[in-house]
């Protein structure tokens, strides 16, 4: 076990992060044996993924493209990693400067994947802030219990979303929360918009000298409560996801380019769309929505070698990928999900290349089983990337034969540290990271996922708690009671649905069904929406009234 008495001292004035980690009994085992992942006591990882490019005569090379907005007169633009840098340096001076934010203080970044997001995330780690991703998706009452659980102080926006983040600084508002002080907007044209305000600072900052354990991103997952937990990683941490899966299974090179469609809120996003390419010197293509068309066409147009994205894509892309030039793709990575040997091989019927799966998370940071190109197995994930250790165990956690389906547990130089959570002791035992799968491992080390250890809905690379659903149903007027389930489906993996009971007076029919999807996108992320309403007379409860969401499944099968 890790004491925290040997993490490196912290350098933040703002203590709240390190005050905040799990009990040292609680944490996983680190495994530090790797070269790859040795790093000094002192290490800023924005330094490492931008200003050692610049430093050693590499700024003149594209680190982002992106697409025009208000700021850049029409067209597609491109940074080079000399501009990232000036750019992210000027975000970090007004953070600290004009917003006297200090080391530690927890920042929330709002937008999609964009290079101004990017530089938005690079700007506060420079500045030794705490960054606190979010989708573009969620709704007031969703980043409330996220600035809440991180005191979240301040925020960069972007304008086009600004909306259900001003409801949290609204007093009299639901989802009104008095930690946040202040929200700068970016691509604003505003005269107090963060473009403006960059205009006004030199450009010349000298980084925060942040220990290789200060926490710099609470990246946030929600459990089949609902219950945001804010999982705490450390400048090490963004390099050791740099450092393994892209290292080893990719072989990734300053040559390549990437592009997908996960939010850099995600830290499957945020590895493989901003810090991988970062880490090796290569090229980024940071689009804010993508259909499975315009995917196809940035891989053909920027020539991309690396794509993310989750199988339902790669399924839909299959269809129409014949249209497209896309002999540079070298490694289409899927996660997110579980991915469906049919899509793989469809897929690769479709294209003839070889898709790389892996299975990673937010607690762990990023993907520790995978394999790619003539190591893959039809069926199976892969093996433990480089540095990591996995086995399956039964419930006494003692490792079970190979054949044998158990629980997946894995330990490496990430793992889970949540935020001031109990439930640190369900994902953490005898110094294993439990995910909460399903696996079977055979006698050459390839991992087979089976399925979710509990109720959690993945639909198209989402996680969604059934219960989160329930909770927005039933603040519907016509909703007695709900019950919201998975059910498996040919294109998303699986779906949401939902059994209604409604009100009397109320009728069970198709413009009630749409009127309640309609409601569940305006009051939680529109994702989480169910596909699907089936209504009933009566939902199927065992005796002490509980929900039997068995019974519910049953009904479709």
């Amino acid at each position: 076990m890790t004491p925290l008495s040997t993490l490196a001292p912290s350098s933040h004035t703002d203590t709240f992060a390190r005050d905040r980690l799990p009990p040292m009994a609680q944490w996983p085992e680190f495994l530090f044996d790797a070269p790859e992942v040795q790093y000094p006591a002192h290490i800023n990882c924005a330094m490492e993924l931008v200003d050692r490019h610049v430093r050693e005569g590499r700024g003149d090379r594209i680190a982002v493209h992106g697409v025009s907005d208000f700021a850049t007169g029409g067209g597609d633009f491109s940074w080079t990693y000399a501009q990232l840098q000036d750019k992210s340096h000027r975000i970090a001076q007004v953070l600290t400067q004009d917003m006297g934010l200090v080391a530690g203080n927890r920042i929330l970044l709002r937008g999609g994947n964009s290079p101004m997001m990017a530089a938005c995330f690079l700007g506060a780690l420079h500045a030794g802030l705490v960054v606190v991703p979010t989708m573009p998706l969620l709704r007031a009452g969703e980043l409330a219990q996220i600035i809440d659980k991180a005191q979240v102080s301040a925020a960069l926006c972007d304008s086009l979303l600004a909306d259900e983040l001003q409801h949290c600084m609204t007093p009299g508002h639901p989802a009104y929360q008095a930690c946040l002080k202040q929200v700068v907007h970016f691509r604003s044209p505003q005269s107090q918009g963060l473009e403006q305000r960059m205009t006004q600072v030199s450009g010349v900052y000298a980084p925060h000298p942040t220990s290789r354990d200060d926490v710099c991103l609470i990246a946030f997952t929600s459990g089949t409560t609902g219950k945001p937990k804010g999982t705490m990683h450390f400048h090490r941490d963004v390099l050791a996801m740099c450092d393994l899966f892209p290292r080893h299974i990719l072989n990734m090179q300053a040559t390549d380019v990437v592009c997908g469609t996960p939010p850099i809120a995600f830290t499957f996003g945020l590895g493989g769309l901003l810090a991988f390419p970062l880490r090796y010197g290569a090229s980024t293509v940071l689009l804010e929505k993508h259909t499975p068309e315009t995917l196809l066409q940035t891989i053909a147009k920027y020539q991309v070698t690396q794509c993310y994205t989750a199988p339902t894509m790669y399924r839909q892309m299959a269809a129409i990928a014949s249209k497209f030039e896309l002999s540079s793709l070298k490694h289409p990575v899927s996660a997110g999900e579980a991915l469906p040997d049919a899509t793989r091989q469809l897929w690769k019927q479709s294209t003839g290349i070889e898709m790389t799966d892996g299975i990673g998370g937010t607690e762990v940071i990023h993907i520790y089983i995978s394999s790619a190109g003539d190591q893959v197995r039809p069926g199976s994930i892969g093996k433990v990337v480089p540095g990591y250790v996995a086995q399956i165990v039964g419930d006494d956690m003692q490792p079970v034969a190979p054949g044998t389906v158990g629980r997946l547990a894995v330990r490496g130089p990430t793992g889970c540290r949540y935020l001031d959570d109990p439930r640190q002791q369900d994902y953490v035992k005898d110094g294993w990271n439990l995910p909460g799968d399903t696996f079977v491992m055979d006698a050459d080390g390839y991992f087979s996922y089976q399925a979710r250890n509990d109720d959690m809905i993945i639909s198209a690379g989402y996680n969604i708690a059934g219960p989160e659903v329930e909770g927005a149903l039933l603040l519907h007027p016509a909703v007695a009671e709900c019950g919201v389930v998975a059910m498996p489906d040919e294109d998303r993996g699986q779906i949401v649905q939902a059994f209604v009971v409604l009100k009397p007076g109320h009728v069970g029919d198709a413009p009630m069904e749409k009127a309640l999807q309609e409601h569940v996108k305006q009051t939680i992320a529109p994702f989480k929406y169910p596909r699907k309403i089936v209504f009933l007379d009566v939902l199927p409860r065992t005796e002490t009234g509980k929900l039997q969401r068995f019974k519910l499944r049953q009904l479709n099968s």
